[in-house]
């Protein structure tokens, strides 16, 4: 597969991808990643993992295309189950939401044993991604934001370590926008934030007149310190 051929996202993604590393693709679709990493040599071998039969066929038909079925094996099965087995050094996460990759990395917290670096991209509320990592004991080494057909995604590169040594005292505000992203903004930041700028000063002029409820007095707070960090950032 031509560098050209993956999509501006999942090229920013293999390149934190070290050379030489045995891969695992987890939720592969296609196998346009795995494709790419075993064609081009970056990696000698990778799983391309999905829980579902129909890309799981796809990706056999790619890999088959790409004559690869010796560098890349298609393996059917639920999140990290797919590493049983298997003997790899890093594990990739790409295209699904936040919370659902946080999951995924929860529910088989074993078969990360022998992995020493996670690349894991979320569509969307990347920091349910960043305080998994936080909370699991994996120090977040290097994050990047870019926009591809009006969707800015974010991706999260972590390895075992001190979880706390990329952030500042500032830890709650970090963990929401990502402490790299905060030293590096970029066109995309910028886009992602004054969107979710824009959406929260709405949300905060509707709870000004809205009834009084439990937890209306907090939320309303939690807003306001969103807001005052945003136009701190956006400045």
């Amino acid at each position: 597969m031509k560098k050209d051929k993956l999509s501006k996202r999942l090229e920013k993604v293999s390149h934190f991808i070290k050379e030489g590393a045995i891969v695992a693709d987890i939720g592969s679709d296609h196998a346009y990643l795995p494709v790419y990493l075993a064609d081009t040599g970056k990696s000698p071998f990778v799983i391309a993992g999905d829980v579902n039969e129909g890309p799981l066929s796809s990706a056999q038909d790619q890999i088959t295309k790409h004559n690869l079925k010796d560098k890349i094996k298609a393996k059917l099965g639920s999140g990290l189950s797919v590493l049983e087995g298997e003997s790899v050094d890093t594990v990739v996460i790409a295209g699904m939401g936040g919370p659902l990759i946080a999951s995924i990395l929860d529910n088989d917290k074993e078969q990360l044993e022998g992995v020493n670096r996670l690349v894991l991209q979320p569509n969307v509320a990347s920091d349910h991604v960043r305080k998994w990592l936080f909370d699991n004991g994996w120090n977040l080494v290097d994050e990047a934001i870019l926009e591809e057909d009006d969707h800015v995604y974010e991706i999260a590169v972590a390895e075992k370590g001190n979880a706390r040594q990329n952030y500042s005292s500032m830890l709650e505000k970090e963990l929401w926008m990502g402490p790299f992203l905060l030293k590096n903004k970029n066109s995309a930041f910028e886009k992602k934030w004054k969107r979710e700028l824009a959406q929260l000063e709405k949300i905060d002029k509707q709870l000004a007149t809205a009834a009084d409820r439990p937890g209306l007095k907090d939320k309303k707070q939690e807003i306001r310190l969103k807001i005052k960090w945003l136009k701190e950032e956006l400045a």
